[in-house]
């Protein structure tokens, strides 16, 4: 059975005092370190425009070196990913933690801050994100429980495509949306129903008016601020299709009204990142992969966290959605007493593939 859920969450008195945070002074005693971390978790969100929101876990290190009149701070910041997308207005520091479950994902900063007489800015700054616990360890834990798979997984998008359909069936939203990112992708095997997928993605609403004869796909956004968005949540297995859709609405933050035969304005968009490299399993990727390096970092205030290694191409073999842990560690886990068995139909699928 299909269902559609909206949230609608966020109100615009949310949304104002979101926007003003108060900042401590920065100051260049070695005791500022907390208001300068405070500073940078700002930034950071503020600059980080895909994937998701980040909170300080850590500081790993504070280092300040005087220069003239003001200083050079020097940050080691340990983050984690909140539950938050980029889209959601919410204040990052409102967030909550994914958790370890849910497989949670770490970013360590190297952050660089110049204080000057009453003024600190950030300089620039380099983030490295990875998983805090591969796909292979996430099995040994709870081998029932579903894991990361690559962004560009074509039955992972399959269930998105599917999830952004049944999304714009909703009449009771004023123009048809789009998809703008997908965050992440689970996936596991459920008896009965096959490969499962539960999928995170972000929705912009575009200028094709609820019921026009023009496909969604070939709807373009609207601007970015002046645009709705929506949060999306959503669950599909490879034997049953689509099971539910639950979706979170956020205001556009510019709700001028258009003068007398004013149309909106055109704004460019960067394509939808399907085609970022996706995130192996075990190999430590966040899921919102990034290009495969490590970000630059010049005068231009340094670029979000995002993954980095090179990636691996989706595959369709079960073996390879379900990376399968070595002979000692499958016998190390169906010994435990600290984890759950897990699904008998997917152990003995270990035992014929991998134990002779």
């Amino acid at each position: 059975m299909k269902r559609v859920l909206v949230l609608v969450l966020l109100s615009s008195a949310v949304l104002l005092c979101s926007c003003f945070p108060g900042f401590e002074s920065v100051t260049c005693s070695e005791d500022s370190g907390n208001a300068t971390a405070h500073l940078a978790m700002h930034h950071i969100n503020e600059h980080h425009d895909h994937g998701y929101k980040f909170r300080l876990n850590e500081i790993q290190g504070n280092k300040v070196e005087k220069v003239g009149e003001g200083c050079d701070v020097t940050l080691q910041l340990d983050l984690l990913e909140t539950v938050c997308h980029t889209v959601n207005p919410k204040n990052f520091e409102d967030c909550e933690i994914r958790e370890e479950i849910n497989q949670q994902v770490m970013a360590n900063c190297t952050v660089m801050v110049t204080v000057g007489t009453g003024d600190a800015k950030i300089t620039k700054y380099e983030c490295d994100t990875q998983q805090v616990k591969s796909n292979v360890e996430m099995i040994r834990i709870c081998p029932d429980c579903p894991i990361l798979i690559p962004l560009n997984s074509p039955e992972g998008l399959k269930s998105v495509n599917e999830a952004v359909k049944e999304f714009n069936k909703n009449n009771s939203n004023q123009h048809y949306y789009t998809l703008q990112e997908v965050g992440r992708i689970r996936s596991g095997y459920m008896m009965m129903a096959g490969m499962s997928y539960y999928a995170e993605f972000a929705l912009v609403e575009t200028n094709c008016p609820m019921g026009s004869r023009i496909i969604p796909e070939a709807c373009k956004p609207l601007c970015p601020d002046r645009a709705r968005h929506a949060f999306c949540r959503s669950s599909y297995s490879s034997g049953n299709g689509l099971h539910s859709v639950e979706c979170e609405f956020y205001p556009p933050l510019n709700t001028t009204a258009l003068g007398p035969g004013e149309q909106e304005p055109i704004c460019r968009h960067s394509p939808i990142p399907y085609g970022r490299p996706p995130y192996a399993s075990g190999e430590g990727h966040p899921p919102h992969a990034g290009d495969g390096g490590h970000p630059p970092h010049a005068g231009d205030g340094g670029h979000p966290p995002h993954a980095r290694g090179k990636g691996h191409s989706p595959h369709a073999a079960m073996e390879d959605i379900l990376p399968m842990p070595a002979m000692e560690d499958f016998l190390s886990v169906r010994q435990s007493k600290t984890v759950c068995i897990g699904n008998p139909e997917i152990l003995d699928y270990w035992k014929t593939r991998y134990i002779q």
